[in-house]
């Protein structure tokens, strides 16, 4: 029974010698790994640098970019054998894009090139504001040739400088902005249309003119049952329906011819048949469904910045993705595309991967849980992004353009982009339609406009008609809204909408003709909600010379109609509906609200007599608002200003140089304050008034009460140190005798305690000892130093000397 036990133990301690036997060899391997790592030097061939690095300076880049640690080379031996296995069990696949160079001409692997980011722009904080960023800040560079992966794969840095690069480039650099977003997000390297490859949207409609048509609902059809109620019977004319069924038919006809047409303009748009068809290059970006709340998988063409369905029948098929984590090999069939392609990662069917970890494979393939910590760790440390921090992308979305200005051809469409700011008057985007299919003849322009003093977000402008319709942002004078004119003259045909809550008066809408003008009110005290003016016409003014004068006045009032709600504090019979200004007849028509047991409604007459002194109408002065507005709109455009906000520090010159007066005080006050109080002399002045120039005897007393200050702290010091000593001493003298009263009572502890304490207080007190011989030793030269510097000052030389 005594001997089990110890059998036992002799077998855990033979496992423990093996275990430790084996980590011994294990530790062995991995140096010698390290050695065979430190050996290994991938150098770049001849040709190895892009043909654009003499547009960047290279030797700022860190050295990440230019060299690779020890990791990087494990992983890039990983991907090598990786490579190597895959072209011989898939010789008839291409070869995967793992290790591209980049723009130093080093070997990265794809991976570390990705580098999660996350700008302070709320814009930047969704997908859709990220690819809309990308596809507008780059400018593609066509793959050569066409049907194979790119040599380099540039990183984001360098894209911030050159603002170019491939479809590659720019899956790179919108991966990296929706990683730091947290999106589940990867590259894709697969193939592609012709059309989507070339980024050629001249056959796609123009995303800004594209309107929802919400179709008609169908009437469904009754059942009818045996036992129902027979249908009324049909009244309606047989003539009326034969010629409803021949307009009808005539629709019909007309509907038909319009598709014929649009299937004969179809086919005069189609492309020739593409021979590259399936072999064309392409990335694009996929998001995956969990983070960030998305519901279903997407991918994102970052050429334009629009999201597509995994089943769209432009992708043509997968190569492999990757993220920053780990890269995976499609193994699915591609003949129909990507319709049926199952992104479930964690697949090693359907997906193999390079690097084994988490984002490989499950969790459960791992029973020890320290065993996976240690993998996750060697995987984060291995796909290391060498990617430094891309500053230069803190001011990029207000650049947003390469070159400030970006143009897009669409179907019958050009679409027009700048920077904020490029332009004087505030132009950011410019949509010109076309009625033909060459964008010879324009047919609308449409443009949209930030940073504007006058307000203005919108113009339109229809060339077929030649109206032009304006919209703004609250806040401008008068309260106006939109406008829509066809001439900046007055008295013609226009349209103004108002912000009706920022006016006293309550006015939303007044549409003026030549010889009419309707006005529509909202939230009035008085229930006012409708006014109608009809003019006359304007007779002619002739001045002294018998010659037509400039200002032919006020167009002469015909009738005014006002129309009211209902106002419930009041009866119907005394609440006015209408009133009606006959202005040619000296005439008034009211006419009030019906009562709710009345047919006819109550109405009256007022005749203005005769003798009456004529007033000034209101009218009139309404219509001097509408002179006003147009003033103003003319002299804003003549001088059309741009607003900068405060914070704006780059643009805003009052704001920059007020900061820049205010860094440039604080400094010379700092620096002012730091030489008072290194100049030992101030304190000595300041009593003396700080005098521009000293006499001889001012100097002499200078320095006189310098010497006598330093000699004072001296003793002052030398004296502190003494009395310390001397406290030291005293109380260790007082514990000496405390021990001799008490040590034959004193417990183990206390005299352990004592004797610390003695200790303790011996060395304070040589310390002290050692610091007042040192200062009787010291006290005499800085006497000497501090006479012969009295002595070189400037303000004291020449009455010293």
């Amino acid at each position: 029974m005594e001997v089990l036990p110890k059998v036992e133990s002799d077998k855990e301690v033979a496992i423990e010698e093996a275990e430790e036997d084996r980590q011994d060899e294990v530790n062995e391997d991995l140096l010698k790994l390290e050695e065979t790592l430190c050996n290994i030097q991938i150098t770049p061939t001849p040709c190895s640098l892009p043909e654009r690095a003499q547009e960047v300076d290279l030797s700022q880049y860190p050295t990440s970019y230019k060299e690779n640690s020890p990791q990087e080379k494990l992983l890039l031996a990983i991907a090598d054998n990786f490579c190597c296995q895959y072209v011989h069990l898939y010789p008839d696949r291409k070869p995967l894009l793992l290790s591209p160079l980049n723009e130093c001409g080093v070997q990265k692997f794809v991976s570390t090139t990705l580098r999660p980011t996350l700008l302070s722009y709320p814009e930047l904080y969704s997908w859709e504001g990220c690819a809309s960023f990308v596809s507008e800040f780059l400018s593609l560079e066509p793959l050569d040739p066409p049907i194979d992966p790119p040599r380099h794969l540039y990183s984001p840095t360098w894209l911030m400088q050159t603002q170019r690069g491939s479809c590659f480039d720019f899956s790179t650099l919108l991966c990296s902005l929706l990683l730091g977003a947290g999106y589940n997000a990867y590259c894709v390297s697969g193939y592609a249309v012709k059309e989507m490859c070339l980024l050629n949207q001249s056959l796609q409609e123009c995303p800004l003119l594209v309107t929802h048509v919400k179709g008609k609902a169908t009437e469904q059809k009754r059942q009818v049952k045996k036992y129902s109620v027979k249908p009324p019977r049909d009244l309606r004319s047989g003539f009326e329906q034969r010629q409803e069924e021949r307009r009808q038919a005539d629709a019909q006809a007309i509907l038909l011819k319009k598709q014929q047409e649009a299937e004969r303009l179809q086919e005069r748009e189609r492309l020739p048949p593409d021979p590259l068809l399936g072999l064309r290059v392409h990335c694009w970006v996929l998001i995956l469904s969990g983070n960030r709340e998305v519901p279903e998988n997407f991918f994102i063409n970052p050429l334009t910045g629009k999201s597509l369905s995994t089943t769209n029948k432009c992708f043509l098929g997968i190569e492999s993705i990757w993220n920053h984590q780990n890269y995976w090999v499609n193994m699915q069939d591609c003949r129909f595309g990507c319709v049926e392609m199952n992104f479930d990662l964690g697949d090693a069917v359907k997906w193999e991967y390079l690097l084994y970890g988490t984002t490989g494979q499950s969790l459960l393939l791992i029973p020890d849980m320290k065993k996976q910590q240690e993998a996750e760790d060697d995987e984060e440390v291995l796909t290391q992004s060498h990617v430094s921090y891309p500053y230069q992308m803190l001011h990029a979305p207000s650049t947003r353009c390469p070159g400030g200005m970006k143009v897009i051809q669409y179907r019958k469409a050009k679409l027009e982009k700048f920077a904020p700011y490029l332009l004087p008057d505030g132009l950011v985007t410019r949509l010109t339609s076309y009625s033909d299919l060459d964008c010879t003849q324009p047919s609308t322009v449409k443009e949209w406009y930030q940073h504007r003093h006058d307000h203005l977000e919108e113009r339109e402008l229809k060339k077929t008609s030649n109206v032009t319709n304006e919209h703004f942002r609250p806040g401008r004078s008068y309260a106006l809204k939109s406008h829509r004119y066809i001439t900046m003259t007055p008295e013609t045909e226009r349209q103004m909408d108002f912000y009706s809550h920022a006016r006293a008066d309550g006015l939303a809408r007044r549409v003026e003709m030549p010889f009419e003008m309707t006005e529509t009110f909202e939230d009035r005290p008085d229930f006012m909600y409708h006014r109608h003016v009809v003019f006359g016409k304007r007779i002619k003014v002739f001045g002294p010379s018998n010659t037509e004068a400039p200002d032919q006045g006020q167009r002469p009032l015909q009738k005014v109609v006002e129309q009211f709600n209902r106002d419930r504090s009041k009866p119907a019979g005394e609440d006015v509906a209408e009133r009606i200004f006959l202005v040619s007849e000296d005439r008034i028509q009211v006419t009030y609200h019906r009562e709710d047991d009345r047919i006819i409604p109550a109405w009256r007459n007022f005749i203005k007599p005769r003798d009456s002194v004529p007033k000034q109408q209101p009218i009139q002065i309404h219509l001097q608002l509408v002179r006003a507005i147009l003033g103003v709109r003319e002299q804003e455009e003549s001088s059309i200003e741009l607003h900068i906000s405060i914070y704006n520090t780059a643009r805003n010159e009052r704001a920059r140089c007020h900061r820049e007066a205010l860094e440039r005080t604080a400094k010379e006050e700092r620096l002012r304050q730091e030489e008072k109080e290194l100049d030992f002399l101030a304190p000595l002045l300041a009593q003396l008034g700080d005098p521009e120039n000293l006499t001889r005897q001012a100097a002499l007393q200078l320095r006189n009460d310098c010497l006598a200050d330093l000699k004072q702290r001296l003793i002052d010091k030398a004296n502190l140190i003494q009395a310390r000593f001397e406290r030291e001493t005293q109380e260790l003298q007082q514990k000496q005798q405390w021990y001799q009263k008490n040590q034959l009572t004193m417990t183990k502890e206390d005299e352990d305690e004592y004797l610390a304490y003695c200790s303790d207080a011996m060395f304070r007190i040589h310390i002290l000892k050692l610091r007042l011989s040192r200062h009787k030793d010291k006290a005499p030269q800085k006497y000497l130093a501090l006479d012969e510097r009295l002595r070189r000052d400037p303000r004291l030389a020449n009455h010293l000397w």
